[in-house]
């Protein structure tokens, strides 16, 4: 019998406290990109798109981490697996473009943090880096480990961000001097992306059994529900699995999480690719019609002598 999640009171819902942190965070950015803003050299003026790509993140950031989002994400496999395509495909994407150039050149430059960068923002170093761990992330004894403590669940949510925000800086950053891939490597950057996460969203979709015990075994469960239900409250409610919560089948549930996953995965690197692949064109036409200026120029020369 399937029980609403009302039960488990507002703070498992809308995490307050994150609620209140993502909050003092906007209100520090909006303050450095305006009224703090002269306090650093070189600063411009942010545009109206650039602090909307911004509050977008953050919005997004909660819906993933501190709606109901994040507690449906410990009860059933499509919650989780939707949670992680908006949270490492979508996010980081919107903060590096939410955040102004000059303000990353400020961040980027400060002692010790530019070789590491540079290191990590590679292109292979990138791909490897955030697929390897997504994909780690997702082999079913690691999954269960990570659900059953606060700090190793928060910490391993947190490298794959951070892993994401690398994966994606090649790509879209908008800094003259850390654009190092040109329109054709930007498509077969997008590719081999695609390519890495797929055998992680395969073993999810055509496994013969339900893998995870976060959704199959009671224990297993209640360890992940207790990274974001108060203890007192998970004590005096009986729960007794997941199946409380899911209208599906352990294993169809896990293949329609995988599912979802690869359907944002391609629509995102679709999207993507389509605006590389104009910007590309864009580009060599500029290029062509300056060099038939100059082409011009240099036939009228003997002419005007």
């Amino acid at each position: 019998m399937e029980m609403s999640i009302d039960i488990f009171g507002f703070r498992a819902l809308w995490s307050p406290y994150f609620l209140a942190s993502l909050l003092i965070i906007t209100i520090l950015y909006f303050m450095i990109v305006g009224p703090w803003r002269h306090r650093f050299a070189h600063s411009e003026p942010t545009s109206f798109k650039t602090k909307i790509l911004f509050v977008i993140g953050i919005i997004l950031l909660y819906v993933c981490k501190g709606s109901p989002i994040d507690l449906l994400g410990h009860m059933t496999m499509t919650a989780h697996m939707t949670q992680m395509a908006i949270l490492y495909l979508i996010v980081p994407a919107f903060f590096i473009l939410g955040v102004p150039n000059w303000l990353w050149r400020k961040f980027i430059n400060l002692k010790g943090i530019k070789p590491v960068f540079k290191f990590l923002t590679k292109p292979l170093i990138a791909l490897v880096l955030f697929n390897g761990s997504f994909s780690m992330y997702h082999i079913p004894l690691v999954f269960d480990y990570v659900k059953t403590g606060v700090y190793i669940h928060a910490a391993t949510t947190i490298f794959i961000f951070i892993a994401a925000f690398f994966m994606w800086w090649p790509l879209i950053n908008k800094l003259e001097e850390w654009n190092t891939l040109s329109g054709l490597k930007k498509v077969g950057y997008i590719f081999a992306d695609g390519m890495l996460l797929t055998p992680a969203c395969a073993l999810i979709i055509f496994a013969d059994t339900a893998m995870y015990a976060t959704y199959t075994d009671l224990g297993s469960w209640m360890n992940a529900l207790a990274l974001c239900v108060p203890e007192s409250m998970l004590s005096s409610i009986n729960l007794t699995g997941p199946e409380m919560f899911n209208f599906m089948p352990p294993l169809e549930d896990q293949r329609t999480g995988g599912v979802i996953m690869k359907i944002i995965q391609e629509f995102v690197y679709a999207i993507l690719l389509g605006k590389v692949f104009f910007e590309w064109v864009r580009k060599e036409r500029e290029e062509e019609k300056l060099l038939d200026e100059r082409l011009d120029e240099q036939l009228l020369k003997p002419q005007t002598n």
